[in-house]
């Protein structure tokens, strides 16, 4: 079954940020991150054999027998937003306004969350496509977040960027789809799985405030 991708965010609440030293490392990560209940990715150009590892991944499913939602962020030029979409990508990010990938995505009906720091860029990208990946989110931190979702009540807003796992939860209060995760989340299959189970349990705290 089809499911968008915005769609799949909101339920799964953290998007892993993956960016490894070579495409075989990133296939490894995310076969484990799918095996721990996550179903979307975003692989990042900034890895080596990137558009390798989205190849090998987007056939992937998750643990409940789901398409796997395979992205790609870092995505600024047309280039890398027509490999991508080429090589089976679900979604392409990128951190900062990127009209070329913009022009790609119209053009290919693709899902693209542009990404934007101040609140014209983030209300431009929202627009366009009702999301917006704010970054680097860790400088205006959830108060900043609190105060765009008051403008941008139905905004899918994906903040990004210094935020560590354990800071997901405030986040998610403060008005955040998903949370972008690039670092401190660990290895340890048992481990990988808590945290996105602790973050299904404070994303239903956080709903019901």
């Amino acid at each position: 079954m089809f499911s968008h991708p915005y769609e799949v965010l909101a339920g799964q609440r953290l998007l892993p940020v993956l960016r490894d030293a070579d495409a075989d490392e990133a296939v490894r990560r995310t076969t484990a991150l799918l095996a721990a209940g996550c179903r979307a990715v975003e692989l990042t150009t900034s890895t080596p054999g990137w558009a390798e590892a989205l190849t090998r991944t987007a056939p992937l499913d998750d643990a409940h027998g789901r398409p796997a939602l395979i992205g790609v962020g870092t995505v600024t030029t047309a280039s890398q937003a027509g490999t991508a979409l080429d090589a089976g990508a679900a979604f392409l990010i990128s951190p900062y306004p990127a009209p070329e990938v913009r022009e790609v995505a119209r053009r290919r009906q693709a899902v693209f969350i542009e990404g934007g720091f101040t609140p014209g860029e983030i209300a431009a990208a929202v627009r366009v496509s009702g999301a917006a990946k704010i970054f680097p989110a860790h400088v205006g931190g959830p108060g900043f977040l609190r105060s765009l979702k008051a403008v941008l009540p139905g905004a899918v807003l994906i903040p990004t960027g210094g935020i560590r796992p354990a800071q997901v939860p405030d986040w998610l209060a403060a008005g955040a789809t998903a949370v972008g995760i690039g670092n401190g989340l660990p290895d340890d299959p048992g481990e990988l799985a808590a945290v996105f189970a602790v973050v299904g349990a404070g994303a239903d705290v956080a709903g019901e405030r």
